[in-house]
């Protein structure tokens, strides 16, 4: 580890800290061959973890601690001093960061869509009444359930090719994955349609990659600084300050997302419960040049959001879910 080297020094060596699962690597790879293209001489090498939300697949990441369980061991091996670095898909990073970690980077985004995937269907409208579609996350469910009742909605865990196969052995009629994920595996073939985002709004983050690190490494932070895409970065925090404002999480059906159009950023956000019956949606453009604007951005919409009902629905969610946050 080479946090010590002074910024004007190329670093030696930084491990990367990552998950087991196929994208996961994908996603460590790609960071790693863009850090090996800055610093030629350098050692970049990988630790690759299970983290308990790969391990507890039989319930529902709402169920068991959230989407956080993805970056908890990671967070702990920087912390000890055994890895520099760790890659994460932006939408499994919980809105607020433990005391002592940042976000160095934020690389360009890849396709934030969701993406309908079925080897007998071309699309939703296309299901048969009845029809089981799996998916993993209560945002999608929500939207499946409020705009096709007559499908059956079922949990869908497990890495991205354990998904793929429950599929394969007719488990689902279909399933609803991150088309980012498809794409960097090059699977991209795999997906019959994209879901328009006026269909399916994304999750706040959603396609985007976060490098993490141990906060107080002003070294670290520089060698990485060129991995830093500022529109996606803007993007992305304009839609997880929606997230934070609400208390966001895999327990709560929230989207947001923003995209630019024109020098414009222009941002949506829904809250909505899991079973569609009620739901929030607010949206809003602002030309955004700072973190801050970006911030002012998502609070405009988070408020617009509470002015509907959205404390409300977070608050009944909160409410009526029991106490299963222990594994």
């Amino acid at each position: 580890m080479n946090s010590e080297m002074p910024s004007s020094a190329p670093p030696v060596t930084l491990v990367i800290a990552s998950r087991e699962s196929r994208l996961a690597m994908w996603q460590a790879h790609h960071v790693r061959d863009a850090l090996r293209r800055l610093y030629p001489s350098c050692d970049v090498q990988i630790l690759g973890m299970t983290t308990r939300g790969d391990q507890i697949l039989d319930r529902t990441l709402s169920k068991v601690g959230g989407k956080g369980l993805f970056v908890k061991e990671l967070e702990t091996a920087l912390a000890e001093g055994r890895a520099d670095l760790a890659v994460h898909s932006l939408k499994d990073v919980p809105m607020e960061l433990p005391q002592g970690f940042s976000l160095a980077a934020i690389m360009e985004r890849e396709d934030p869509r969701d993406a309908f995937v079925s080897n007998a269907y071309a699309g939703l409208d296309e299901l048969p009444h009845g029809s089981v579609v799996g998916t993993s996350s209560l945002r999608r469910e929500a939207m499946l359930r409020a705009r096709y009742p007559q499908l059956v909605v079922e949990p869908l865990r497990g890495n991205l090719d354990t998904r793929l196969a429950k599929l394969d052995r007719g488990e689902y009629a279909a399933i609803i994955l991150a088309a980012a994920g498809l794409k960097r595996l090059g699977l991209a073939t795999r997906i019959r349609a994209y879901l328009d985002v006026a269909q399916s709004l994304p999750a706040a983050g959603q396609g985007a990659l976060g490098i993490e690190i141990h906060s107080g490494k002003p070294e670290l932070a520089a060698w990485l600084a060129p991995l830093y895409d500022r529109p996606t970065a803007l993007a992305v925090e304009a839609e997880r300050t929606v997230s934070r404002s609400l208390g966001g999480s895999c327990d709560v059906p929230l989207a947001a997302h923003a995209y630019w159009h024109e020098g414009v950023l222009r941002l949506a956000g829904r809250v909505s419960m899991p079973d569609g019956s009620r739901a929030a949606f607010a949206e809003a453009e602002a030309g955004v040049t700072s973190v801050d604007e970006a911030q002012a951005l998502g609070s405009e919409v988070a408020r617009s959001l509470e002015a509907q009902g959205a404390r409300e629905i977070v608050s009944a969610l909160a409410a009526a879910r029991p106490d299963e946050q222990a594994p």
